[in-house]
C-alpha cells in the first residue's frame, strides 16, 4: 500500500477516533489486550525466533506490553490527563469584561511510530509510543522493524481484531513495512502530525532532520540511547567491592546489553579501580556469549570494539574474541583520558563497559560538566556521603532524565511518575518520556474555548462536569 494512502485512511480515520468518548476509547484498548492474550501461545515462540532473546524475558515482555495498555485505559478512564481548566466570566468586570475560558487537551492528528530492535513488543507494534498515541486519541501508522515482521504482523493482526469489534476505522491502527525510504516517506508525509523513534542516535537525528525540514515541521520523540554512567563513592566500595563488581557485571550483559540503559561507563575511585575492573572482569569471564537482536548489531558491536582496542588509553580487563557473538568486554581508563577522549562517551550498543578511575570530587564535577545528556544516571553512594555531594548531585540532575540512588538503571518501570528521556542527545525533547502514562503528553494540544455555549462544549469542559473527571476550576483544583 502506498504511504499517500496509508496517511489519507490514517486522516480520515482520525475524524472519527478522536470524537470517542473516554470509556469508548478505554474498552478498545482493553480489547487490544483480549486480543493480544488469544495469540500469545503463537506469539511468543515467534518472537523468540526473531530476535533471539529466551522465552522467560519475551513471557515477561509480553505482560508489561498488555500491562501498559491496560494502565494506560485505567489513566484516560480518570481523565486528569485532560488537564481540564475552567476560568468563569465575568461580564460585570471593569474597565473590560472578564470572559468564560475553558481550556483542554486534545488529540494532534496521525503519528508515526518505528518500532525498536530491542524490544519486538514492548517498544514495537503495540508498545509505549502506540498505545500512549492511541490513548490520546490520535491514530497510528506503525513502520514495522525489520527483525521482527512475523511478530509484528501477529500483533497487528490483534490490534485489527480489536478495532472491528469495538466498531472503530480499520485506519485508525495501520503497519507499514519495509525500510529507510518507507521511514522517510512517513515522516516527511504532509498529513503526519508526529513521530514516536526509539533506536540509534543516528536514525533518530536523521528523522528530526526530515520532520524539521518540513514546510510544516512536526514534532519527533526520538529515544536514541545512553551510555547511563555510575557514579561510585570511597564508601561504598569498602568491604563490599566483590558484590557490586559482580551486580554491574551482570547489570552490563543484561539481554546481551542491548538495552537504551545498559550502565555503559562507572566511575570508580582510584584506589579501589583496578580492583573493580578485575573483579567485573572475572564475572564477565563467566558469562557466555550470545547471538545478538540482529546481524546488524552484532556488526556495529565488533566494529566498536575493533575500533576501541586500537587506543592507547585503555587497558582492558575482559577483551571479546568472538565477533560472530555478542560477548561481554571490560575496558580501564582515567578521567584525564576519559575527558580528552570525546568517543568513549558515544553508547556501544551491547555488553561493553568502561571503569573510569577519579582521585578526587574535583574530578567528578569535572566529568559532570562534560558530560553529554542521559537517560539515566546512577549514584553508588552512602547515606552519610550524600550530604558532602550535594553540588555534584545538582550538576548530575541537569544531565540526565532519571537519577538513581542504588541499584542499577536496567530495569524501566511502567507507572505513573517514570520518566525515560533525558537532554539531548539521549533524546530529542527532554520535555517528554516515552514509558509511563506522562508519555500520553507528547501527542496532545492545548485549545481553550472562549465564552462558547455550554451545549458546544466537549463533555470535559461542561458546567456540569458529566465525565467527574479532575479539573481546575477557578484557580482550585476540584477532584
Amino acid at each position: 500500500m502506498q504511504i499517500d494512502q496509508v496517511l489519507n485512511q490514517s486522516t480520515k480515520a482520525f475524524k472519527k477516533y478522536k470524537n470517542t468518548s473516554l470509556k469508548e476509547r478505554a474498552n478498545f484498548l482493553k480489547e487490544v489486550v483480549s486480543c493480544l492474550e488469544e495469540v500469545k501461545e503463537e506469539l511468543v515462540p515467534i518472537a523468540c525466533e526473531e530476535s533471539h532473546l529466551p522465552e522467560g524475558r519475551i513471557s515477561g515482555e509480553f505482560g508489561r506490553t498488555t500491562g501498559q495498555i491496560k494502565l494506560f485505559a485505567s489513566y484516560i478512564e480518570e481523565g486528569s490527563y485532560l488537564e481540564a481548566t475552567v476560568d468563569h466570566g465575568d461580564p460585570a468586570r471593569t474597565p473590560a469584561p472578564k470572559p468564560d475560558l475553558r481550556r483542554f487537551l486534545v488529540p494532534i492528528g496521525p503519528v508515526a511510530v518505528f518500532g525498536a530492535s530491542n524490544f519486538p513488543l514492548a517498544f514495537s507494534t503495540i508498545g509505549g509510543d502506540s498505545v500512549s498515541a492511541l490513548a490520546s486519541g490520535c491514530t497510528v501508522v506503525y513502520k514495522g522493524h525489520p527483525s521482527h515482521p512475523k511478530t509484528s504482523l501477529l500483533v497487528f493482526g490483534a490490534i485489527q481484531k480489536a478495532l472491528e469489534k469495538s466498531d472503530l476505522p480499520k485506519g485508525v491502527f495501520q503497519l507499514v513495512e519495509g525500510g529507510i525510504e518507507e521511514g522517510q516517506a512517513l515522516v516527511k508525509h504532509p498529513l503526519t502530525k508526529a513521530v514516536g523513534f526509539t533506536g540509534s542516535f543516528k536514525g533518530g537525528k536523521a528523522l528530526f532532520d526530515l520532520a524539521n525540514n518540513r514546510e510544516e515541521p512536526i514534532p519527533v520523540y526520538a529515544e536514541m540511547g545512553s551510555t547511563n554512567p555510575i557514579f561510585v563513592t570511597e564508601g561504598m566500595l569498602y568491604g563490599d567491592i566483590e558484590r557490586l563488581a559482580s551486580q554491574y557485571a551482570q547489570s552490563l550483559t543484561m539481554g546481551v546489553g542491548q538495552f537504551c540503559t545498559n550502565p555503559g561507563i562507572i566511575f570508580i575511585p582510584e584506589k579501589y579501580a583496578h580492583n573493580f575492573a578485575e573483579k567485573a572482569g572475572a564475572v564477565l569471564e563467566s558469562i557466555d556469549g550470545q547471538t545478538m537482536l540482529n546481524g546488524g548489531i552484532q556488526k556495529a558491536y565488533s566494529s566498536a570494539l575493533g575500533d576501541l582496542a586500537q587506543s592507547e588509553a585503555l587497558s582492558w580487563s575482559k577483551k571479546a574474541t568472538d565477533t560472530g557473538l555478542g560477548e561481554p568486554a571490560l575496558a580501564m581508563t582515567n578521567v584525564q583520558d576519559w575527558l580528552a577522549n570525546k568517543s568513549f562517551q558515544e553508547e556501544v550498543f551491547g555488553p561493553f563497559g568502561i571503569v573510569v578511575s577519579y582521585r578526587n570530587q574535583e574530578e567528578l564535577h569535572d566529568v559532570a560538566e562534560q558530560l553529554q545528556g542521559q537517560l539515566t544516571i546512577t549514584l553508588w553512594a552512602e547515606e552519610k556521603e550524600l550530604k558532602e555531594l550535594g553540588e555534584l548531585i545538582s550538576q548530575l540532575q541537569e544531565k540526565c532524565g532519571r537519577l538513581l540512588f542504588g541499584g542499577v538503571p536496567t530495569g524501566v518501570e511502567v507507572g505513573y511518575a517514570m520518566q525515560h528521556g533525558g537532554p539531548y542527545p539521549s533524546t530529542s525533547d527532554s520535555r517528554s518520556t516515552s514509558v509511563g502514562v506522562y508519555a500520553i503528553k507528547r501527542f496532545l494540544r492545548p485549545l481553550a474555548l472562549q465564552n462558547c455555549p455550554d451545549r458546544l462544549l466537549p463533555e470535559a469542559l461542561k458546567e456540569s462536569n458529566p465525565l467527574g473527571i479532575p479539573r481546575v476550576v477557578d484557580g482550585k483544583l476540584v477532584p
